[in-house]
């Protein structure tokens, strides 16, 4: 039985719970986008994550490019903490940018919430066992 990872497909960018400035309890957040991304697993389509801190510890641009730039990806899901608070819309449009500038052909997606990241990327990919999706 082959029990290596399926090679990555999906990208998932979004911030990193831990180092998002605030009076907030960053676990549950945390342990939403580990659900989340398991599900990729379950699904047998391989997956990696690239999250960055609000704390001002990350050059975005930099962290994002390299993990877009590492290999081809298929799709690439935004997470909602990058694109709906609404003094985000430069980090949002800086996101979306480097993904058209490094991944081009990738399908682009967007979640709720951390539990339907497999969800927006199944809409974009084939997911084996599943009827093709009609992106």
């Amino acid at each position: 039985m082959d029990t290596t990872a399926p090679a990555p497909r999906v990208l998932v960018i979004g911030l990193d719970p831990y180092r998002v400035p605030g009076p907030w309890d960053p676990k549950p957040v945390a342990t939403a986008i580990e659900l989340g991304i398991a599900r990729f697993a379950e699904h047998g389509v391989g997956v990696e994550t690239c999250l960055f801190g609000l704390d001002g510890s990350d050059d975005v641009e930099a962290v994002v490019g390299a993990a877009l730039a590492a290999r081809p990806w298929e799709c690439v899901v935004v997470g909602g903490g990058v694109r709906t608070p609404g003094d985000q819309l430069e980090l949002f449009e800086q996101v979306l940018n480097l993904i058209r500038r490094h991944a081009p052909d990738a399908a682009i997606a967007f979640n709720s919430t951390p539990a339907d990241t497999f969800d927006a990327a199944a809409r974009w990919i084939d997911i084996p066992g599943r009827p093709a999706s009609a992106g």
